[in-house]
């Protein structure tokens, strides 16, 4: 939600403060920085003082900075909250992540990745859906609600994430109870580094996982970020721009689905160097100007492939890694990949602004999905060898 509500009001922010579509596209890039960050180091975090301690601080962090954006009284203040409020959802992600992963048997880590992950299209369905009404509603307060809506998950969310999710004893204590980790392993102080992701029966990997992660997020969220404004710039209207980003978001759902039964399947790396490929396909047919009917079908397909496989590499990375290295693990890949989602609004914001169209963005899109399929192969090819 946090992230789709920023493209639905993009064209209320450039009428209030005067912004161009560059300086669209940095503020944009402000959400994603805090994310690289967050990743990088509450992913960390997770493996030193706990999960449950991380995901809790991280929900309390982006939820009170997400409601400080409707609060904001000019775009310095509002790039600043939407910084912070990237850093609770960077460190969001990898932590929850591996507490999935703690707590899940290994063969089943892409369908429950799948489920829990799949609040993030349903979020942003919930976004392009809201905004229809709540922006045009007024002038000035209406973009400012969609961001105080981030007040339901403090009131309701988090007590009962508070209430529901273990602690990290009982986690570790059913590691141990499973024979996953020996007693004393899961001793936080004992946690190793980042530069144990680096040891030689890593390295390749880890490197490869940031990579394919870098292209995936640069096409997933710089649809999720821009496709409303490029909608708009080829003359569509608001409801109509928002309908096709809730395209993109029911795609995300259904890849959700499919992504988990084909990631436990087939694996989650072949799984997702397909969907990908599809996903860079399906963009780049945006090119020729296809009818309507097209473009919500290659939305959907868009969105099954982008979010569909972001999900399936958390997947791979949680089951690389071990037990004590796996926020770790996953707050690199993440971390380094935001790198992607960081670049995607500002580019587009660029090349809007240079009056190369909607059609340069699109085959920027495609492209990243288009290299996160030969990435995810590689990773598969990688670990076919290993395996041998």
């Amino acid at each position: 939600y946090d992230l789709i509500v920023y493209g639905t009001v993009q064209s209320s922010l450039m009428r209030e403060w005067g912004l161009n579509s560059a300086q669209l596209g940095t503020i944009g890039s402000m959400a994603f920085i805090g994310m690289m960050l967050g990743a990088v180091l509450i992913g960390r975090l997770s493996d030193r003082v706990g999960r449950k301690t991380a995901v809790i601080g991280s929900v309390i962090m982006l939820s009170v900075f997400t409601l400080l954006c409707g609060m904001a009284t000019n775009p310095i203040l509002f790039g600043l909250f939407r910084l912070l409020a990237g850093l609770g959802l960077g460190g969001l992600v990898p932590a929850v992540n591996a507490m999935t992963a703690d707590l899940v048997p290994t063969r089943k880590m892409a369908a429950w990745s799948t489920v829990m992950m799949s609040g993030v299209p349903l979020g942003g369905s919930l976004a392009a859906v809201l905004a229809q009404f709540i922006v045009p509603s007024h002038e000035v307060y209406g973009w400012r609600i969609m961001f105080l809506i981030a007040l339901i998950p403090i009131v309701i969310g988090l007590p009962i994430a508070i209430k529901v999710i273990p602690s990290d004893k009982e986690i570790v204590h059913d590691l141990e109870a499973r024979g996953i980790v020996t007693p004393g392993a899961g001793d936080k102080t004992k946690a190793p580094g980042f530069g144990a992701l680096f040891a030689p029966e890593y390295r390749t990997a880890t490197i490869w996982f940031a990579i394919a992660t870098f292209v995936t997020l640069l096409a997933w969220y710089g649809l999720g970020t821009w496709l409303p404004r490029l909608m708009e710039e080829q003359g569509y209207n608001l409801g109509a721009a928002l309908n096709f980003t809730l395209a993109l978001n029911i795609g995300a759902v259904i890849g959700s689905i499919v992504t988990a039964w084909a990631g436990d399947r087939f694996g989650p790396l072949i799984s997702g160097s397909v969907a990908a490929g599809i996903a860079g396909i399906a963009l780049l047919v945006l090119l020729v100007g296809p009818p309507v009917s097209a473009i919500y079908a290659i939305l959907v397909l868009a969105g099954v492939g982008t979010h569909g496989t972001q999900i399936l590499i958390i997947a791979a990375v949680a089951q690389f890694y071990p037990q004590r290295l796996r926020g770790t693990g996953l707050g690199w890949a993440l971390g380094v990949g935001r790198l992607g989602a960081v670049i995607a609004p500002q580019m587009a914001g660029l090349l809007l602004s240079w009056g190369l169209g909607p059609e340069s963005s699109y085959l920027m899109f495609g492209g990243a999905a288009l290299l996160s399929a030969i990435s995810m192969f590689f990773l598969y090819l990688l670990a076919k060898k290993d395996r041998k």
